[in-house]
C-alpha cells in the first residue's frame, strides 16, 4: 500500500535529475551526493531541469516505490534553496504545496493562416 504521509522526512535534492534514472540510479544520488541512505525509510524527491517532471523514491514495505508526475503544461515552483547544498529538508505540507502550485505557463498558440 503506499505509504506517504506527514509523519516522514523528506528530502528535495537541488539538482536536476536526468528522469531516465531509475531505482538503482536515484539510489546512489541518495547515498553519494545527498549523503543519506535509502534504507532509512525518509522520502526523496527529484526534478528534471525544466520542472515539468518530479520522481519521489521512497523505501516501503516489500521494496522502493517510485511516484512520478509528469505535468503536461505549467512546471512545479521549488522553494528557495542553497543549490550548493547535498539536500534541503521539507516538510510533507511543502511537497503537497510543490504539488499542488504548479506554474501554468500560457500556451503559446500557433499562426492560424485564413
Amino acid at each position: 500500500m503506499f505509504h506517504l504521509h506527514n509523519k516522514l522526512r523528506y528530502y528535495l535534492y537541488p539538482g536536476a535529475v536526468d528522469m531516465r534514472k531509475s531505482f538503482y540510479t536515484l539510489s546512489g544520488i541518495v547515498s553519494s551526493i545527498m549523503k543519506r541512505n535509502v534504507q532509512d525509510g525518509e522520502v526523496f524527491i527529484f526534478v528534471n531541469r525544466h520542472m515539468t517532471i518530479m520522481k519521489i523514491l521512497h523505501l516501503e514495505y516489500g521494496g522502493l516505490v517510485i511516484y512520478h508526475k509528469k505535468l503536461e503544461n505549467g512546471s512545479f515552483k521549488l522553494p528557495s534553496f542553497d543549490e550548493n547544498a547535498p539536500s534541503l529538508q521539507v516538510s510533507w505540507h511543502d511537497l503537497m504545496g510543490i504539488v499542488s502550485q504548479v506554474k501554468i505557463k500560457p500556451r503559446r498558440l500557433k499562426n492560424r493562416v485564413k
